[in-house]
């Protein structure tokens, strides 16, 4: 825990979903593959860790790759690939937290100073889960939310329903506004924009 954070003595676990199948990676396993000669999921790693507690790595395949990053690797509850909300769940289910962070395992350029700000926003009065936006539109799997969640998400699964959005909008939320750092939400979902994104960033520390 971090800054004004350290005080607040409520405690935090942090999950990374790494749990998708990556189709246009061609099922490659994404938190794996190399960028800038680490992990995609290390990034994740270290920006996680100075806000939590503890720290999950929710994946549905290749568990023993990712515990070498000294985090407990969690998988789905179901084998369905479920997306985003049931690793979340999954989460909620062995966190023993009363804030849970969620981020992707594909979005290199997030910090710990950008994750404190959801954190800190979910900590205020009145609010169940905060969301990161660039702006212009939300990005789901950036948020900070309560535990007492789950049984909602719990519900919501077990009718069928898979869409995070939907579910996200009918809790008691706030939006954080990330418009001056819009490049934080850069997920990589294929080679092509790896390799653009590894060339930017080389092109610019040598400037």
């Amino acid at each position: 825990m971090i800054n004004n954070l350290a005080s607040s003595k409520v405690s935090v676990s942090g999950v990374i979903l790494a749990g998708g199948l990556a189709r246009r990676m061609d099922n490659r396993d994404k938190g794996l593959i190399c960028f800038l000669e680490q992990p995609l999921v290390s990034y994740a790693v270290n920006a996680l860790r100075p806000l939590v507690d503890q720290l999950f790595i929710n994946a549905n395949r290749n568990h023993q790759a990712y515990q070498q990053f000294g985090c407990p690797v969690i998988a789905d509850q179901t084998t369905r690939f479920d997306g985003p909300l049931a690793g979340i769940l999954t989460a909620l289910i062995h966190a023993d937290s009363e804030i849970l962070l969620v981020v992707p395992c594909d979005s290199p350029l997030v910090t710990t100073e950008h994750l404190e700000r959801l954190l800190t926003e979910c900590l205020k009065p009145g609010i169940d889960l905060a969301v990161a936006s660039d702006g212009e539109r939300l990005h789901p799997v950036f948020l900070a939310l309560r535990s007492h969640l789950k049984s909602s998400l719990e519900a919501y699964l077990a009718s069928g329903q898979f869409k995070m959005m939907d579910w996200l909008i009918r809790q008691q939320h706030s939006i954080v506004d990330f418009s001056e750092a819009q490049a934080i939400f850069t997920n990589i979902n294929t080679e092509t924009e790896l390799k653009a994104l590894e060339a930017s960033l080389t092109k610019i520390s040598q400037a």
